[in-house]
């Protein structure tokens, strides 16, 4: 027991109390804290919305839940928000264990869908606010910054979603902007006037134990495959018309369109005109596309712009070659004649020569398909792909927040 001098009735000398010792605080610009409230805020997890239009079958949407199933858990605690209806990936995300917010449950990407947004950000602002996508990215930094989220990452994942994104006027509300593609970082510092250390590359991941080369392949002229979502930017036209070029000189080769889309009735008429209509195939879209890469024997893509698309490195994962456009993250990919071929954009001859090329030589085929898939295990594994946005969130939380874990 402490003792105090004073005078027989315990008073203290000219009227003074002695009082207890203070408890320690942390003195500076930071808010004085006590230390044991100091470590629970140091192993409190990082908590990132992932903020997506929708979750219907895409490379984003899948890119989405492959990035929050593997984010250390112990750091940091993921969610993925959407502003549509689109559920397709809903169960796989469950199957992850990923908490799912739908934040307009029925109907498009609406007014409605921009009020929801508002109001959770305000009654639940995360940590890390990281919009993917063009709308999300769109009114996720507005509705973010507004909302005093602490950190809007945004994210730039095709070639021509700087310019429809309105990276011109909205990246200063984004704290830091993450690309995958070098191509991309290079037009958003040279058009777009965004700071270089302001921006991330980190490439997409695939995974390399699901997506593996069948035991065997059919016999014959091979599948032509390609998956991609039915919009003009995939330039579906362009591979028809390449198609019915290759078709006349391959009797028995077959092309399958895996995707659904705002255009797919459009490509479905195009369709009927090919003299070859027998032999093309429209497929939706499906979860898993393991079945149709283990049926081709080579993949195709003639998009007009792309960032680093997941359907290739899957594809390549499978062992398949590769017949695409030479656009955005595309040649960072693909290594011309040693994985595949590359043609410029918009040429239905030059894209039908690479396709033929690979098509007319089996022994080149099977090369490339296993140069493709080492090419995928050593440099795109999604462990690395994780890691390196784990660090990215970090860097930028404790640049703002000047040490601190968590984003104020």
């Amino acid at each position: 027991m402490t003792s105090y001098s004073g005078d027989s009735k315990g008073r203290q000398p000219f009227g003074r109390r002695r009082l207890p010792p203070r408890p320690f605080v942390r003195r500076g610009p930071r808010r004085e804290v006590h230390p044991i409230f100091e470590a629970k805020e140091q192993v409190s997890r990082i908590r990132i919305v992932l903020l997506l239009q929708d979750l219907f079958f895409g490379g984003t949407q899948r890119h989405a839940l492959e990035l929050g199933a593997r984010l250390d858990p112990a750091r940091f605690r993921v969610e993925l928000w959407t502003m549509a209806e689109g559920r397709d990936f809903v169960p796989l995300a469950r199957e992850y264990g990923l908490s799912v917010r739908l934040l307009r449950p029925s109907g498009p990407v609406g007014p409605g869908s921009v009020r929801a947004l508002w109001r959770a950000l305000r009654a639940d602002p995360p940590d890390i606010l990281a919009p993917l996508t063009v709308v999300p990215n769109i009114w996720g930094r507005v509705l973010g910054r507004l909302a005093g989220v602490g950190t809007v990452i945004g994210n730039c994942r095709g070639a021509a979603d700087p310019a429809r994104q309105h990276e011109w006027l909205l990246w200063p509300l984004a704290g830091h902007v993450l690309c995958n593609a070098q191509a991309i970082k290079d037009r958003l510092t040279r058009t777009f006037r965004v700071p270089a250390g302001r921006i991330t590359v980190i490439p997409n991941g695939v995974n390399t134990e699901h997506y593996t080369p069948p035991g065997s392949r059919p016999d014959g002229d091979p599948v032509v495959l390609c998956v991609a979502r039915m919009d003009p930017v995939k330039d579906h036209a362009t591979l028809l018309a390449a198609f019915d070029r290759v078709a006349g000189g391959h009797p028995t080769v077959r092309l399958h369109l895996v995707g659904d889309g705002p255009i797919r009735n459009a490509v479905a008429a195009r369709v009927r005109q090919s003299p070859f209509a027998d032999r093309i195939t429209i497929v939706p879209g499906d979860a898993d596309l393991r079945p149709h890469y283990a049926r081709a024997g080579l993949l195709v893509l003639s998009s007009r712009h792309e960032g680093l698309p997941n359907v290739v490195l899957e594809a390549m994962a499978s062992g398949l070659p590769v017949a695409a456009t030479a656009v955005g993250g595309l040649p960072e990919l693909v290594a011309d004649g040693v994985t595949g071929r590359l043609a410029p954009p918009g040429r239905p001859e030059a894209l039908a020569a690479a396709m033929a090329g690979i098509l007319g030589d089996e022994r080149l085929r099977t090369a490339m398909g296993e140069a493709a898939r080492q090419r995928a295990v050593e440099e795109f594994s999604l462990a690395a792909m994780a890691r390196r946005h784990e660090e990215a969130f970090e860097r930028v939380l404790e640049k703002r927040g000047r040490g601190r874990k968590i984003a104020g």
